[in-house]
């Protein structure tokens, strides 16, 4: 599904990542970890196309398609999608039409038929479900007014509405106390399927309890270090970076 060959990127001529390489498959779920600054977030916002980032080497292949020479927007509508760290709220913009233009952009883009408004409203209330999100924080604008756990929540319910094939989820556990760190984790397992993939970026284990990776991966200073099963995530826990850290610069 997802092939980075030797990808180096970086902002305001810094370069950040220097080097990845990184294959993820259908149906599974890759966690990548790391310290402060060593790269993670410029990731993910290099694959969703954020144009402050510049791509300096390598080449990412997504389904088959040279995922750089695709515009952030046509990389939503191929089916990638970003859970952000500190989602922005968009004052005067209600739920109900942001996602509906976002449905139905992505339907155009398929070359189905926009969706009706009783259709719509019916995918909502079902999608909603999955992530618990009040119907009256659903009817108001975009994460105005949002304590953190839901703007978390309604993330997790606008993946659950464009049914990515690709979630990249950045820091999602970020601020959550148990109970929506639960919630979350909870509607992420529900919309994983045998056709997708997801990409957690995360600091913690804690996340990983609910969200069970098949691949940990370790990226320090702009490169993956280490790459393993579950249990590496386990050993982190325990150790923290720098025993990886010491390896890695020898």
């Amino acid at each position: 599904m997802l092939e980075i060959k030797n990808l180096h990127a970086g902002i305001n001529g810094k370069e950040i990542l220097k080097g990845i390489n990184l294959t993820v498959n259908k149906g599974e779920v890759h966690a990548i970890m790391g310290p402060n600054g060593s790269g993670k977030s410029t990731l993910s916002s290099v694959l969703v196309g954020n144009p402050a980032f510049k791509v300096t080497e390598g080449e990412v292949i997504y389904q088959g398609k040279n995922l750089l020479e695709l515009s952030p927007e046509d990389r939503s509508r191929e089916g990638i999608f970003l859970s952000f760290q500190y989602p922005v709220e968009i004052p005067g913009v209600s739920m109900v039409n942001f996602m509906r233009a976002a449905v139905n952009e992505h339907h155009k883009y398929k070359g189905l038929p926009p969706v009706s408004a009783t259709d719509f409203l019916k995918l909502m209330r079902e999608k909603r479900s999955i992530v618990e999100l009040d119907n009256k924080l659903a009817g108001r604008s975009v994460n105005e007014g949002f304590s953190g756990g839901e703007k978390k929540r309604n993330e997790i319910f606008q993946m659950a509405m464009l049914e990515p094939i690709l979630a990249i989820l950045d820091e999602t556990d970020s601020g959550l106390d148990i109970d929506s760190l639960r919630i979350v984790a909870t509607g992420v397992n529900k919309l994983r399927t045998p056709e997708n993939a997801t990409i957690v970026i995360t600091h913690y284990q804690r996340l990983l309890d609910y969200i069970k990776p098949d691949v940990v991966h370790v990226l320090y200073n702009g490169r993956i270090i280490k790459t393993a099963g579950p249990e590496l995530a386990l050993e982190l826990e325990k150790k923290g970076y720098d025993w990886l850290k010491t390896e890695a610069e020898e």
